[in-house]
């Protein structure tokens, strides 16, 4: 209960808040960040910069995941059909033939994203190091 004074021998409620100890605990607390801080070494990130890539691709193959979920391999402007369980096999054939490949994976805005990832996770098991997604912004 808050102390109460009245004129002469009476009591009143006292309203002040006594700020003496929050400074206190202020200034002891700035103190400690001033002696600590110069004792912490900064770490030092090594973040990767735009010309850092080992090698570029020689050969970018596209996996085109259209509306009705059927696949298709675009690879030197010629497309060809391909089921999921095909597309790990026909990227491995370009890839024995040629240098390093990309695989680019690109869905239509409807398809259900379980399917993009279903064929992401059968390149990845079969061992294809580079795979990425296709990102157009829409207008």
């Amino acid at each position: 209960m808050p102390g109460v004074a009245h004129r002469g021998r009476g009591r009143r409620a006292v309203n002040d808040i006594n700020m003496v100890p929050f400074i206190d605990v202020m200034l002891v607390l700035l103190i400690i960040f001033m002696v600590t801080a110069p004792m912490i070494t900064p770490s030092l990130i090594d973040l990767p910069s735009v010309g850092k890539a080992n090698k570029q691709p020689d050969k970018v193959l596209q996996v085109v995941i259209q509306k009705d979920e059927s696949l298709e391999l675009v690879a030197d402007g010629k497309t060809s059909k391909l089921m999921i369980g095909g597309v790990a096999e026909a990227v491995k054939n370009a890839q024995d033939t040629e240098g390093s490949i990309a695989v680019v994976i690109s869905a239509d805005r409807n398809v259900k994203y379980e399917n993009v990832v279903k064929v992401m996770d059968t390149l990845q098991r079969a061992g294809i190091q580079r795979v990425g997604l296709s990102v157009q912004l829409a207008p």
